[in-house]
């Protein structure tokens, strides 16, 4: 039997591999489980602490199971829990109890039986061996057992198409949020900052990082984990501990202009232990009210008076704040209402002349009391930044090489020339995934507003009709049989979006340039009082650009306007079924290279003892594509292995990611390291690839590496451990280079 089927083998057979004990949680509870194997042996165990009464969770991980069960019972948070449920497998690993930990946090949350105690901080996403081939798969098993035992209810899947999962303030920071998260701290803690702009495109996670911050703030010091943040830890707890002393009870809201996003998002914050969805409010509830801190999210949707279908309602604020309705917008108000703001803002998502225009945020930002932070990182598309690139220079007309192609085996995009396979397709994929839904511009009336029995949209025969509801379009559709648009779907996450280019926009063949007919427009608010035809394209072409960024998973392209479907068959893929419904097209060119954003630079180990720098200026023919589910920093290279001393991890000729050693513990991972005394039998140079292990004398106030040893992981016994001694090590003859993260190659 080979290692895989072996492997495979155990995996069909969980229920040996872990166990859920139930126990009164209390301190006779604890005693009738002191003789078992986990807690004896101090075992590492994840366990959820509940109430069913009141409906309230806890959940951790230890590897000393009475000590913090001891400390749970005398706190004053948590002496209400009545249930232990203790998770533990003799297969578990520290790496393995905060990864099952964090994602189980995280769907309980979601899974909404519990409200949980749970702080924000500190949940992990990290890779280590076997997560992917094993533990991912007995994790299902595990939420599998608790919906048996009543913990949990609903499925990964439904949960994960959840607006309760997908605005969760229970995430896993990237390296990227966690340092704008720092500097967002930094700005609320200094008295010469007023306005904090976040600044990124669409999918860059502005809303988790405002909602995120939102559960941090009113969060209780008690709950906070923060094993996340690493070397940095006593730096980020002081900060938070600051925060807390300058804002001990701060009054927040977290503005929202549109409505229908606004609701979604109060749904959230009803089901978050410690937010409520009063805390969720629309721009004239500051006529009301004063805060502290006033997070505003899509900032780029605050109004002016200009075409606004209630008059009424901004006027009256405009009074209630003292100001002239004619000469103020909400985001005056805002500027009024509050010590601190953070603008969470996007002008490229900006869709009508209602909006709020960009000078008069711009003159925020130039002020010395303002911060401005920018977000890069793509975390709602699977195409990652090259995709956003991409349509931002498709609907730009600014594709330099002619014979450019999107191609990206991760996220599909496909353009239809037969609108029943379009739709066919479109529904097949909501089967499928669920949360799959058609999008349209405003190339059609509204005619069945006011009579149901009447179609908006027909095209080759099949009739739709615009959406039923325009605050919950997106969660009441689940048949995909309506079209929404811009204002039913901005700010949503959909696994695949269905567009269609209505006939508004065409492609002008005299010119070659994507031009706007204003007769087929029929978004009536959207186009008074322009008289720019110019400014209406770019209005109309920053909402295609938005709805063409609402997928995870893929975009499906339908386009009315046969010149401009034609422009978009040079680079875009089209859809034929041609036996197993493959798409029928040339072969797509490579990705461009974007250093560090989809790659990251190959470096060659057959290089002299000293030569080896990370991060230096590199030409792009050095650098290689990374998977796109990948996030790479700069501090990450990759290198190809060269022979088999670790042929368990990586094979002879595979190329894997390291990223570079920064500090902190290395036992027991996988290193590239240089010892100058070495001649590596494989790499034929100072460097080898090992797993790192090192005995320490331990003073009482120091400790020193007696030796390292470097371990090769290998079907071939002919390989032997490498002993460096201590003096080598004092020497520094010996360094760590790099962390092994995965194979990508």
């Amino acid at each position: 039997m080979t290692k895989r089927e072996v492997l495979r083998k155990s995996m069909t057979n969980f229920k040996q591999d872990f166990e859920i004990n139930k126990i009164e949680f209390s301190s006779n509870g604890l005693t009738s489980v002191q003789s078992e194997y986990f807690i004896a042996e101090n075992w590492p165990i994840v366990y959820v602490l509940n109430n069913n009464g009141i409906k309230q969770a806890y959940v951790g991980e230890t590897t000393d199971t009475n000590s913090r069960m001891f400390s749970h019972l005398q706190s004053k948070s948590k002496y209400h829990l009545n249930e232990a449920h203790f998770i533990s497998s003799k297969k578990f690993n520290k790496s393995a109890t905060l990864d099952i930990e964090s994602n189980l946090i995280k769907y309980l949350h979601a899974d909404g039986i519990f409200k949980l105690l749970n702080g924000n901080l500190g949940l992990v996403n990290h890779s280590y061996y076997q997560r992917d081939e094993y533990y991912s798969s007995l994790f299902r098993e595990i939420w599998n057992s608790l919906i048996g035992k009543g913990i949990a209810q609903h499925s990964l899947e439904h949960i994960s198409n959840s607006d309760l999962f997908k605005y969760s303030p229970y995430k896993s920071l990237s390296p990227d949020q966690r340092k704008n998260l720092m500097l967002i701290i930094d700005a609320l803690l200094s008295d010469f900052k007023k306005s904090i702009f976040i600044e990124g495109g669409a999918g860059t996670g502005k809303t988790i990082l405002a909602i995120f911050l939102f559960k941090l703030m009113l969060t209780s010091d008690e709950d906070f984990s923060y094993k996340e943040f690493g070397k940095d830890e006593l730096e980020f707890i002081n900060k938070v501990k600051q925060l807390k002393e300058k804002y001990p009870n701060p009054k927040m809201g977290l503005v929202i202009a549109m409505s229908s996003f606004r609701k979604t998002i109060k749904n959230v914050f009803k089901n978050i232990q410690g937010l409520n969805q009063n805390m969720v409010i629309g721009p004239s509830d500051l006529a009301t009210s004063k805060y502290d801190i006033l997070f505003v999210d899509e900032a780029h949707r605050l109004r002016k008076r200009v075409n606004l279908t209630n008059y009424a309602s901004f006027d009256n604020t405009a009074r209630a704040l003292g100001l002239n309705p004619n000469k103020t917008n909400e985001l005056e108000w805002t500027q009024m209402r509050s010590s601190k703001i953070l603008y969470f803002y996007d002008p490229k998502q900006s869709i009508k002349p209602t909006d709020v225009n960009p000078e008069d945020f711009n003159e925020i930002k130039v002020n010395s009391n303002s911060k401005i932070i920018q977000l890069f990182s793509q975390f709602r598309s699977k195409g990652g930044n090259g995709y956003i690139q991409f349509v931002d220079d498709l609907l730009d007309q600014n594709i330099k090489d002619s014979k450019f192609r999107y191609n990206n085996k991760n996220f599909e995009v496909l353009l239809f020339e037969n609108f029943r396979e379009f739709v066919s397709e479109l529904k097949s994929k909501n089967s499928k995934h669920q949360l799959c839904r058609f999008v349209a511009g405003y190339g059609w009336q509204w005619v069945s507003k006011n009579d149901k029995s009447k179609y908006d949209i027909v095209i080759e025969g099949l009739k739709f009709q615009w959406n039923h509801d325009n605050i919950e379009y997106i969660s009441k559709d689940i048949n995909a049989e309506q079209i929404g648009c811009i204002h039913t779907t901005q700010g949503y996450d959909l696994n695949y979006v269905g567009v269609i280019f209505g006939p508004e926009i065409i492609l002008n063949p005299g010119t070659n340039k994507i031009e706007i007919l204003q007769d087929n427009y029929y978004d009536v608010n959207g186009q008074n009082t322009i008289t720019d035809i110019n400014i209406l394209k770019q209005y109309i072409i920053n909402i295609y650009k938005t709805i063409m960024l609402r997928g995870i998973l893929g975009c499906y392209l339908y386009i009315c306007d046969e010149q401009l479907r034609n422009y978009f068959k040079k680079h875009v893929n089209l859809y034929c079924v041609n036996g197993e419904n493959e798409v029928c097209d040339e072969k797509p060119l490579p990705a461009k290279i974007i250093p560090f954003e989809n790659s990251v630079p190959l470096y060659s180990l057959k290089v002299a003892a000293g030569d080896f720098y990370l991060n230096e200026s590199l030409p792009d023919q050095k650098f290689i594509i990374v998977p796109d589910d990948v996030m790479i920093t700069k501090d990450h290279f990759a290198c190809k292995i060269t022979g088999n001393s670790m042929n368990k991890i990586v094979k002879d000729g595979e190329i894997a990611l390291f990223k570079k050693y920064t500090g902190g513990s290395k036992n027991g991972l996988m290193v590239i390291a240089e010892y100058f005394d070495l001649q590596d039998i494989d790499f034929g140079s100072s460097y080898t690839f090992k797993e790192y292990y090192s005995q320490k004398a331990i003073h009482e106030e120091s400790w020193h590496h007696e030796k390292i040893i470097l371990k090769p992981k290998s079907y071939d016994d002919s390989y032997q451990d490498i002993v460096i001694d201590q003096d080598s090590i004092n020497e520094r003859d010996f360094r760590v280079i790099g962390i092994f993260d995965r194979v990508i190659e």
